[in-house]
């Protein structure tokens, strides 16, 4: 496990594993309650029966009797992967991303134990995160969250993206477990804070670019950066 300090005006990678490297989610329904959790969970307001006081209203909707959104963090990238998930977030206030994360890995948790009828932890141990403290990791990590990491869905896997490159870029962003297209293409989401990743420098015409280049490099087994230490994990 790591962890490490930060404070408000932090961003931070967080990654957070499945016990024993199961899957997280295991059908399209436990998939989108993962992104309705996103943003209905980031929010000072707690209400231990969301997803049943949300049930009647749209997707990205607040039940009317809820107070106005205050959140804890913001998103400013993120992916679900099969037994694990990746996401960016900006600390807004003091222990925001903490109570969050606690809130949005507990209620998963929960949720997956009733459905299929199981008992523990869904996850791994605590997360594990990296705060983003130079201006180059900064820049890296939205494409490693959300390039890097739908590619490797790709058919014929992340090899196979690198060769199709255009064909794969086109097919990611039909993927809609990520935020991809907010990075790629600046689309407004309710789970990001598109406003603060545009601050950020986060939203470029060089996107595409900058992202092609780091996975040439990693193929070509190129220096990019320190992988192992900053990104939480081998790849």
């Amino acid at each position: 496990m790591r962890v490490e300090p930060y404070g408000v005006g932090s961003v931070v990678h967080v990654v957070k594993r499945g016990a024993r490297g199961m899957d997280i989610v295991q059908d399209d329904a436990d998939r989108w309650r993962f992104v309705r959790g996103l943003y209905l969970l980031n929010d000072a307001y707690q209400s231990q029966n969301w997803a049943r006081e949300a049930k009647e209203t749209d997707f990205f909707e607040r039940p009317p009797a809820w107070p106005e959104q205050e959140p804890l963090c913001s998103v400013l990238a993120w992916t679900l992967m099969p037994n694990h998930f990746h996401l960016l977030l900006h600390e807004d206030q003091e222990g925001g991303i903490a109570k969050f994360l606690q809130r949005f890995c507990g209620s998963m948790s929960a949720y997956s134990n009733k459905k299929y009828q199981e008992t523990g932890s869904l996850f791994q141990g605590s997360y594990r995160s990296r705060t983003v403290d130079t201006e180059a990791y900064l820049q890296y990590v939205v494409s490693y969250i959300v390039v890097k990491n739908v590619l490797e869905l790709y058919p014929g896997g992340l090899t196979r993206a690198i060769k199709d490159f255009d064909a794969s870029w086109k097919w990611a962003a039909t993927y809609p477990f990520s935020s991809f297209r907010s990075a790629a293409l600046g689309k407004e989401s309710p789970t990001i804070n598109i406003k603060l990743l545009s601050e950020l420098g986060l939203v470029r015409k060089t996107f595409k670019r900058d992202s092609r280049d780091m996975l040439l490099a990693y193929a070509e087994k190129q220096e990019f950066l320190d992988v192992n230490q900053l990104l939480l994990e081998e790849w």
